[in-house]
């Protein structure tokens, strides 16, 4: 199995940037279909982006519609490590982010948008974007 643990979050004002960095163990990263998701005080948490395992006949990414165009998850295989650029930050980007790992397989990018796809957690990073 794959241990995860995020770092990188903080506090910073609205339309500035962010990254954050997942570091796995035990499993390299390129295995599993790697996400991260969020959830902010008295909402569930929601998938935020996510990237296919490497063994795909088709790499792909995916993001959900409010963060398309501002955020970008990639993965350094060397590394062991999925990363995800934040850019122009707004306060409803407030939340614990958490990186997760999920079983590879061939099926579309809208199979991983459920937590419940995802069978490895992070113990999760907070990021706060102030007005």
């Amino acid at each position: 199995q794959v241990q995860l643990v995020e770092s990188g979050g903080g506090l910073v004002q609205n339309g500035n940037s962010l990254r954050l960095s997942c570091a796995a163990s035990g499993r390299p990263v390129s295995d599993y279909t790697m996400a991260w998701f969020r959830q902010s005080p008295g909402k569930e948490r929601e998938f935020v982006a996510a990237i296919s395992w490497t063994g795909g006949r088709l790499g792909w990414t995916k993001y959900a519609d409010s963060v398309k165009g501002r955020f970008t998850i990639s993965r350094d295989n060397a590394e062991n490590m999925v990363h995800l650029q934040m850019n122009s930050l707004k306060p409803d980007d407030t939340a614990v982010y958490y990186c997760a790992a999920g079983a590879p397989g061939y099926y579309s990018a809208d199979y991983y948008i459920p937590d419940a796809r995802y069978d490895y957690w992070g113990q999760g990073t907070q990021v706060t974007v102030s007005s």
